[in-house]
């Protein structure tokens, strides 16, 4: 067959596959286009779930009546004029009006700020319609009709108007996030409308357009982000770890104001919470990242979705680092909706409230670990008494009412104590009532301790929090100096293609810290001499292959760390005080500031709350004070 040059129409219809997969693709290009206009009211109309009917109404510097042919011309725009790679603006490729146009009944109507009148422009199936005269308000009024009509195959792919129509509504929201300074309002076929004010640039502001589209509850649970690293500014906020959700979809990343869904922002943001979440909760995020638009390619696909940077590892640990360290910073904290939870329990007829994550199995490696010589002892039995390295707190805890060895006393009456040692433990106490978590008034069902602050009842889970409190005792002692390993008998000599062999003799020296002791072998494989003793017995060719993925994808070698963390949060569950433990008061209250001195200490390894807090306000509701 010979080769021949494609139509013009056909050639749009081929790029419109890639521009415009469903109706939200549509929407996302024209209101990227109505904001690289400079509008500050966008007003999105569907029917149909899109199909039927899609209007973008804004108020932006609008197109010259001469310019309206250019505008529906491939590859023409306004917003790139020699260098790719410096791009600021969210279009550029000039292929969306024209794909659009080629697979629908298309309308353009525009008037500029210093235009007499408007005028009007159509296509139909990629058969273009001479500019009239329109009449029209400053700004630019964009109409597509009976998408896909010129393409019948696509259109069996669409869903139902229901799910085409809640994609167009994640589509305008990702976009107003980024945007808070402008005006969006969404309506729907269904009579439902989405309706987001404006508020301003300032970090207030865009934390008011965030709580618009997440959620009043967000900005209370919520940690603010605010790094640099090398020229890369990370900015946003993070749920704390007890506010999580179940997918992923509340993940927002910017990258210089542009919505991105990129694998290796996601990677991070699951890294950065590994340790304080189960994997079947994800973090509630928006995170704004801004560099140099030489350093990051936007143009990998035309949907303009996917982004590549020059140094990944950079981002990823910018990202990673800036959370923990602002978790850590952060102290304990939990979250509001445990609360709420816990008044609708309190609630006649109300169904069981499960806040926490599915119960975990382990299996012990108490005995690999001192075999190691971590500094960990397993032969501290989880029936001593919690260290109490506090000190101003014992002497008082034990005067706090707590219910610990069968028999005590709950309140001490002070009768045979002098008047100046009850003023001594009343300042005490004061102080205690102070602290985050407050002071230890009981235990109850053997498990929970019931505690209170000036203004609050906490209820802490003693076996949960103790796990955390023993596991990031274990981290410390694993990660401030190189893990001990074991020399294996015979080497392991695991093929690799050479580029993967090669970038792990290059991260040889950050393995061999982690107990991982690999050396060249040849052009096409490594040998493996040492592996961790933590670890025991391993299968080390899938370990290698594994980090040599992790190491082609995200330059880093988390794999191996993420395994021993996980080793250590085994151990940690199995040597922390179980439930059924009695506790004296001291013992509470030593466990209550070593979780205020620990930070993640809010939730426990398996990501399930370890404290729960009802404010005296609640409470007097629920009892009709309020």
């Amino acid at each position: 067959m010979p080769i021949r040059q494609l139509s013009e129409t056909m050639i749009n219809q081929i790029a419109a596959g890639e521009v415009i997969e469903r109706p939200a693709s549509v929407v996302k290009e024209l209101v990227e286009n109505a904001l690289d206009a400079g509008a500050s009211r966008v007003e999105v109309v569907t029917a149909g779930g899109g199909l039927n009917l899609i209007r973008v109404t804004d108020d932006g510097s609008g197109i010259p009546e001469q310019e309206l042919s250019l505008a529906i011309a491939r590859h023409c725009t306004s917003k790139l004029v020699e260098d790719i790679n410096d791009i600021r603006s969210l279009g550029f490729r000039g292929e969306a009006l024209p794909s659009i146009g080629s697979v629908s009944r298309l309308s353009i109507r525009s008037r500029t700020a210093l235009g007499d009148s408007a005028a009007e422009i159509g296509i139909e199936g990629g058969r273009v319609l001479p500019v009239r005269p329109a009449a029209a308000n400053r700004g630019t009024t964009v109409e597509v009709r009976d998408l896909f009509f010129a393409t019948p195959a696509r259109l069996k792919f669409m869903k139902g108007e229901r799910a085409e129509s809640s994609a167009t509504s994640d589509v305008v929201k990702r976009i107003a996030i980024a945007f808070p300074a402008v005006r969006f309002t969404l309506a729907g076929s269904d009579r439902s409308t989405l309706e987001l004010p404006a508020t301003d640039d300032s970090p207030e502001g865009s934390l008011r357009r965030v709580a618009q589209v997440m959620g009043a509850e967000f900005p209370d649970n919520s940690i603010a982000i605010d790094a640099m690293r090398e020229g890369v500014h990370l900015t946003g906020h993070v749920s704390i770890p007890s506010f999580s959700r179940a997918n992923a979809l509340q993940q927002y990343a910017y990258v210089n104001g542009r919505p991105v869904r990129d694998k290796l922002i996601a990677g991070a943001i699951r890294g950065a919470f590994a340790d304080v979440l189960p994997r079947d909760r994800h973090a509630v995020t928006v995170l704004f990242l801004s560099l140099d638009p030489a350093i990051v390619d936007v143009n990998v696909h035309p949907a303009k979705a996917d982004v590549r940077f020059r140094d990944p590892g950079l981002v990823r640990g910018l990202i990673v680092g800036a959370i923990r360290q602002a978790m850590a910073d952060a102290g304990i904290r939990s979250a509001t909706t445990g609360a709420a939870g816990m008044m609708a329990a309190f609630r006649p007829g109300a169904a069981p409230y499960n806040h926490g994550g599915p119960a975990n199995g382990h299996r012990s490696y108490e005995a690999a670990f001192h075999a190691s010589g971590s500094g960990f002892d397993p032969s501290r039995s989880p029936q001593r008494p919690l260290d109490m390295q506090f000190e101003g707190f014992e002497r008082a805890g034990a005067r706090q009412g707590g219910f610990g060895e069968p028999g005590q006393a709950a309140f001490d009456t002070g009768a045979l104590a002098s008047a100046d040692a009850r003023a001594g433990q009343s300042e005490a106490a004061e102080t205690l009532l102070g602290t985050v978590l407050g002071a230890a008034r009981a235990q109850v069902h053997e498990n929970y301790i019931v505690a209170q602050t000036r203004d609050s009842l906490v209820i802490v889970d003693q076996h949960a929090a103790h796990e955390r409190l023993v596991y990031e005792a274990l981290k410390n002692a694993l990660h401030s100096r190189p893990v001990p390993s074991q020399m294996l008998l015979l080497p392991e000599i695991i093929d690799l293609p050479e580029e993967d062999a090669e970038r792990l003799a290059m991260h040889s020296e950050t393995l061999a810290r982690f107990g991982l002791g690999i050396e060249r072998f040849g052009p096409g494989a490594v040998a493996v001499r040492e592996t961790p003793s933590m670890l025991g017995e391993t299968d080390v060719q899938q370990l290698v292959r594994d980090l040599a993925d992790e190491i082609a994808d995200n330059d880093t070698v988390e794999t191996l760390k993420e395994r021993l963390d996980k080793i250590a949060a085994t151990m940690a569950c199995h040597g922390s005080v179980r439930s059924g433990r009695l506790l004296k008061a001291e013992e509470m209250n030593a466990l209550l500031r070593q979780m205020e001195a620990t930070p993640g200490s809010g939730t426990c390894n398996h990501g399930r709350p370890t404290y729960i807090e009802l404010k005296l306000a609640d409470i007097e509701r629920l009892f009709g004070r309020r």
